[in-house]
């Protein structure tokens, strides 16, 4: 789809633009002790919602478009567990939402086919072979795997202005806690299965997890084929993000001792075609920790890295070592790579508990100005630590992250008490944008529609979307 590439490029470059003067900054930053980077005023001070769900700034309202448990399009139930998700251009200047539900057995939430009693756990009309693990018959976790997306259609500019929900419906399931995932210029959300169990787990599955799934933005959603992308590699996958100029994939992992991978696809058109799987490096410091789990850092913000790439194999893993089969060869280790986002030129990743304090890390990677699928397969860019707060009150578990279009980056917390959605500068300031107000459940999926105008986020439990509209403009300029 040339138009869906042609507006993934270009929200790319309008998202980086506020990033454009970072390298300057990052320089900066090394003279500044990371307890510096301190709340800025951002959008203002928070204020009261009268429904409950979600504190804003002055001008910002919210509603709720989609919560577990309703009846979608399709007859089927929304499911709970909302996560990761992904905002792509429709027709007509319609938005399309792909949205993850990070469901695994014995999760007590609502899944897609609780409406409908059979024998199997599979309604009546559903094509069986959509169904990725159908699971087993009997036991405590018998029927089919509840993880996967749900495709949600909605109209920024219909609804007196607040903008109005026209469809959703299931586009994926039988898949394992679908985390979070990434968006693609060929205007399809990759889904990632946060889980590697399998049929030896007693889990009550009969198929290998650990997989990335591609689900199509459409306005007419359906269940799609289930197939894994298996040269994608098999580990505990949280998210990724492609860069449109090569088709080059970015996967981060969630493990406390995972590795940063990326997949060069043969065919960036076609993600089944193969090609190398590698796990980034730090160049002369091979089995870099950069966790800082320690009493004397290894890194500080600021701090920049020459990086190279290194191939792994046996990428399929049965038994889920493709981490440290990097790490052997060199690869740097990280501390729970979660939520990943591309903006013109470089790649944005939050580390969840890294840092000192454990409290969380976002770096980025700034991919070389020549890249490709030639000689120089290697050759990596430059890895900026770019904050480390360690200080809860600035950060707790940075998770699932995006760019807003003006250049702030927006990022949810996965923390232990108080659960705020964040801006950060290009500078590296912190502000408060969101408090949820319902209870202390995670943040999670924030995207921007693709006009600009509404950000759609999830708290996670009990299953609810909101979009927000308000003032943007006014951090724009």
């Amino acid at each position: 789809m040339q138009t869906s590439r042609r507006h993934f490029l270009q929200r790319a470059a309008a998202c980086s633009a506020g990033f454009a003067g970072l390298q300057s900054v990052l320089a900066a930053e090394r003279s500044s002790p990371p307890l510096l980077q301190r709340a800025t005023s951002g959008y203002g001070p928070l204020r009261p919602d009268p429904l409950g769900l979600i504190a804003l700034p002055d001008g910002f309202t919210s509603q709720v478009i989609s919560r577990a448990g309703e009846t979608m399009s399709d007859g089927l139930l929304v499911p709970g567990k909302h996560d990761g998700m992904g905002a792509m251009p429709g027709p007509d200047g319609l938005t399309i939402i792909v949205r993850n539900h990070e469901i695994s057995p014995g999760h007590v939430t609502v899944g897609p086919f609780d409406a409908v009693a059979t024998d199997t756990g599979i309604p009546d009309g559903i094509d069986q072979a959509r169904i990725f693990d159908p699971g087993t018959k009997e036991g405590p976790f018998a029927g089919p795997s509840r993880g996967g997306c749900t495709t949600l259609v909605y109209d920024t500019k219909s609804g007196n202005g607040d903008g109005e929900l026209r469809t959703h419906a299931l586009s994926l399931v039988g898949t394992e806690h679908n985390c979070a995932g990434g968006i693609t210029p060929r205007n399809t959300w990759i889904t990632c299965e946060e889980s590697v169990t399998g049929p030896a787990d007693e889990l009550g599955r009969t198929r290998l997890h650990g997989w990335c799934f591609e689900v199509p933005a459409t306005v007419h959603p359906e269940l799609v084929d289930p197939r894994p992308i298996k040269p994608m590699g098999r580990f505990n996958h949280e998210a990724v993000a492609v860069d449109p100029g090569t088709g080059i994939v970015y996967m981060t992992e969630d493990r406390n001792d995972g590795v940063l991978f990326r997949y060069l696809p043969s065919d960036p058109a076609d993600l089944h075609s193969g090609g190398p799987l590698q796990a980034l490096a730090i160049a002369g410091t091979p089995q870099a920790d950069l966790r800082n789990w320690n009493d004397a850092p290894t890194v500080s913000p600021g701090d920049s890295f020459e990086t190279t790439w290194i191939d792994v194999d046996d990428i399929e893993s049965p038994d889920d070592s493709l981490r440290y089969q990097a790490f052997d060869k060199g690869a740097a280790r990280f501390a729970r790579g979660e939520g990943m986002w591309f903006g013109e030129g470089s790649v944005y990743f939050a580390c969840t508990t890294g840092g000192t304090a454990r409290h969380g890390q976002i770096w980025r990677y700034v991919i070389p100005s020549s890249q490709g699928n030639g000689t120089d397969q290697s050759r990596g860019g430059t890895l900026h630590l770019f904050i480390e707060p360690n200080d809860a009150s600035i950060i707790e578990h940075a998770d699932n992250l995006t760019i807003a279009p003006w250049g702030d980056l927006i990022v949810c917390e996965d923390g232990l008490e108080e659960q705020y959605l964040l801006g950060v500068t290009p500078d590296g300031a912190v502000y408060k944008f969101g408090l949820n107000l319902m209870n202390q459940s995670e943040f999670a999926g924030a995207t921007f529609s693709p006009d600009g105008t509404t950000l759609f986020v999830n708290i996670q439990n009990p299953g609810l979307t909101l979009a927000i509209t308000g003032p943007w403009e006014s951090r724009r300029a």
